[in-house]
């Protein structure tokens, strides 16, 4: 080979590149970086959608440092302007601000502070008021016992009754803050209306005479009303459990009157729906259709319940003892005797007479 030929030879560099086919890890951390700021926002749609205005606006003015901020603190530090205190923060002797009585002047101030001094309501002594408060008391004790009677009637009467014997479990009595209460309730299988409507069972109107045979000897208003379930009706559809629910207090109502009711103690007659469940664990029980019969205690209802307690307060001059009149008395004359001190006689033998009293 001439000189010629090995300067013509070409010359072949290899380079060897490391790592691989996968060019490396680094596109890895960019995808993290991807994957952690798509988590962020769609975290960020989520908390958007689930709050209220309020707090998203509570939370702007939060990060907003030109939102003004009124002071919370009693010692005046902090807040707009708010400086420096060397006390502790809200210190004071005490949170309650005292009532200053005012000096009574005049004619006023001898009067003494005892109890037969009239309040400032009504100008009647405070023994008047516990005596009133004792009527209203005596009149609540009374109407208990009325509504005890009028229970233990009305479960002997269904007792008694062979046609109410299959539905004596369909009926709850009990006494509620409101005054004595009826339910009539669907059980299983033993319902007490058509299935999504206010026409009632022989069975149940049956059992509506027997609870009007009671409660109509009774003075106290009356109020009905209607519950359901919380199973709805079909899409669209115009009439919903608030309008069953007053259509079967409604029919109620019409067999109570048709049972000699007296109508104007109807006090009102209420569709409920579905919102106050008898069940709340369970909102579509059977029990929770029911339709409630309430006799209203008098203190709701009756406008005169204050004076029929007023009544009962006796009256404070008849209690008050009678004082014993003077009785006059005359000396007898010749039965004076002398008292042994200068200047005053000694007294003798006194005797009662309708006249003035008398010296000799």
């Amino acid at each position: 080979m001439s000189e010629e030929d090995k300067l013509e030879q070409p010359i072949v560099i290899k380079k060897i590149v490391k790592g691989g086919g996968h060019h490396g890890g680094a596109w890895k951390v960019a995808y993290a970086d991807f994957v952690t700021a798509m988590m962020a926002f769609f975290l960020l749609l989520w908390l958007l959608n689930v709050s209220t205005d309020e707090q998203r606006e509570a939370i702007s003015n939060f990060f907003d440092p030109t939102h003004p901020t009124v002071s919370q603190r009693e010692s005046g530090a902090g807040g707009v302007l708010g400086g420096l205190t060397m006390a502790t923060e809200g210190a004071m002797t005490s949170n309650v601000q005292p009532i200053a009585t005012p000096t009574p002047t005049g004619s006023a101030g001898n009067v003494p502070n005892t109890k037969k001094n009239k309040n400032l309501k009504g100008g009647a002594p405070e023994e008047g008021i516990s005596e009133l408060e004792k009527a209203k008391e005596k009149l609540r004790q009374q109407e208990q016992e009325r509504f005890k009677k009028a229970e233990n009637a009305l479960k002997e009467a269904i007792e008694n009754n062979p046609d109410l014997q299959n539905i004596k479990d369909n009926i709850l009595i009990d006494q509620t803050p409101e005054g004595l209460r009826i339910q009539v309730i669907d059980k299983d299988d033993n319902p007490m209306f058509a299935t999504g409507s206010a026409q009632m069972f022989e069975k149940t109107e049956k059992l509506f005479r027997e609870v009007a045979a009671i409660i109509k000897e009774q003075p106290n208003d009356l109020s009905i009303r209607g519950h359901t379930d919380s199973a709805p009706y079909g899409a669209g559809a115009t009439y919903t459990n608030w309008e069953l629910s007053a259509d079967r207090a409604n029919s109620s109502r019409r067999v109570l009157l048709d049972s000699d009711f007296p109508a104007e103690r109807v006090h009102d007659v209420v569709g409920k729906a579905d919102t106050e469940p008898l069940i709340p664990e369970d909102p579509r029980a059977d029990s929770n259709r029911r339709v409630s019969i309430i006799l209203l205690k008098e203190e709701l209802t009756n406008p005169d319940f204050e004076e029929k307690a007023k009544e009962l307060v006796p009256d404070p001059e008849s209690t008050t003892p009678v004082e014993e009149p003077t009785v006059p008395v005359q000396i007898e004359e010749g039965e004076v005797e002398d008292s042994g001190i200068p200047g005053i006689p000694k007294l003798g033998t006194f005797k009662k007479t309708p006249g003035k009293v008398e010296f000799p």
